[in-house]
């Protein structure tokens, strides 16, 4: 029993420092078997994985950050500072999407309720669209469980919301 025990808090710490680690290194990390399945997803409806959610709509919220832009269901939506502004892709690949799934576009561009950035998208390396707002690529984190969460708020001192144009918030929570 006690070896039992000792291997899964092992693989457990193993699973928690892949996770923090990927998203703030610029180098590729290797595929963890603790890692989450690209089809899971929490009971939000936020993607979990790295496989990212289609998103209908985009909107703001006042959360204790200020407004904030979420999706539709409330969800917050992030931006990356290693991203580059306007750029045609995301440097948030391999584990760092386990983390951070990516806002994806659907067939049509959202509504933005409040939005008043520039909404567009880029490219993914599996020909998806992943929306930017303002020239940021959008993403979740997947520690937030609830509408309003904003635990991803400087996770790193690299991952931020964004204001109703699109302007990093960079005040830590």
């Amino acid at each position: 029993m006690m070896r039992t025990r000792s291997i899964s808090t092992t693989a457990l710490a193993a699973a928690v420092l892949v996770l923090t680690t990927a998203c703030g290194s610029s180098t590729p990390e290797p595929a963890s078997p603790a890692a989450p399945s690209p089809s899971a997803s929490t009971s939000a409806g936020t993607p979990a994985g790295g496989g990212g959610a289609e998103v209908a709509e985009l909107k703001t919220a006042s959360s204790s950050l200020g407004t904030i832009v979420t999706d539709g269901k409330g969800m917050t939506l992030y931006m990356f500072d290693k991203d580059t502004k306007g750029g045609a892709t995301s440097a948030c690949t391999g584990q760092c999407l386990a983390a951070w799934p990516p806002a994806l576009m659907g067939a049509a561009a959202p509504t933005a309720s409040g939005v008043t950035g520039t909404v567009a998208a880029i490219d993914t390396p599996d020909g998806k669209k992943q929306l930017t707002l303002g020239g940021w690529p959008l993403y979740y984190w997947a520690k937030d469980t609830k509408p309003g969460d904003v635990t991803g708020q400087a996770v790193k001192d690299v991952w931020w919301v964004l204001d109703a144009a699109g302007t990093p918030i960079k005040t830590k929570s």
